[in-house]
């Protein structure tokens, strides 16, 4: 087979396993290249891929909404050794399999949840939890159970955020008679969506800058960098409070 026919047939199967969300380049061809957002997320990662050890070699990494692999692929690339990547939606998985596949990439994808992830009964040096939290009918409950039963040391986050960037100190408590703390700028909001925002119906909570942080807290992980809005490095920490560990449970 010539390497014209090679190229043509590659992307029909790029086409057949369309549409993708990941911008990704499989022999050349790109997989979504009009992307609404660009080169999404090669160009994100450009602003944060820093934050991120280039030497992974011996290290396990979970990616967990791993989509068509994209950081899968990526952490593998900085010679991590286990790398699992996990997502609900089969359309997914079958992209990111192909992308690994043809990449030469030894990279296990499973088809399961956030709420899963007990059932890997492992932990790992670094969990990708990106672009997720917001599309989440529970998601505090999706970081305890991260934090509970998969992350070992590093988390690297993001979530969508909307509403003012400022954070306000935080207090340890606070008067049943202050109703206005809650009108004070910078303070922890969490945005509920009844029925879609940007089209999409599993945009459920839509944080502001600092209910991002004070959840990162909450379920016991220290921020170590906040490289752009969105972005996260992570270390898993001591629990603030004392919280009673989330049952391992699986919801829809």
């Amino acid at each position: 087979m010539n390497r014209h026919l090679r190229e043509n047939e590659l992307a029909r199967r790029i086409a057949e396993l369309g549409p993708w969300f990941h911008n990704m380049q499989i022999g050349g061809i790109p997989t979504a290249p009009d992307h609404f957002l660009g080169d999404y997320p090669a160009f994100k990662w450009e602003g944060f891929k820093h934050v991120v050890p280039e030497d992974l070699e011996g290290r396990s990494v979970l990616d967990i909404g791993c989509n068509a692999g994209f950081y899968t692929l990526e952490m593998k690339r900085r010679g991590a050794g286990r790398v699992v990547g996990i997502d609900s939606d089969p359309h997914y998985l079958r992209q990111a399999r192909f992308a690994a596949d043809h990449a030469g990439l030894d990279i296990e994808f499973q088809q399961k949840s956030v709420y899963d992830v007990a059932a890997l009964g492992e932990r790992f040096d670094l969990v990708i939890f990106m672009g997720v939290l917001y599309h989440l009918r529970h998601p505090l409950l999706a970081l305890d159970l991260i934090y509970e039963h998969v992350a070992e040391d590093l988390m690297l986050f993001q979530c969508m955020q909307r509403g003012e960037a400022q954070v306000a100190p935080v207090g340890e408590d606070y008067p049943f008679s202050d109703w206005q703390l809650f009108e004070q700028a910078g303070f922890p909001t969490l945005y509920f969506v009844e029925h879609r925002y940007a089209s999409d119906p599993t945009n459920w909570f839509i944080p502001n800058k600092a209910a991002v942080e004070a959840m990162l807290r909450s379920a016991g992980f220290v921020i170590d960098t906040n490289p752009e809005r969105e972005v996260y490095l992570c270390r898993r920490g001591a629990r603030p409070h004392a919280i009673e560990p989330p049952p391992s449970i699986t919801i829809p």
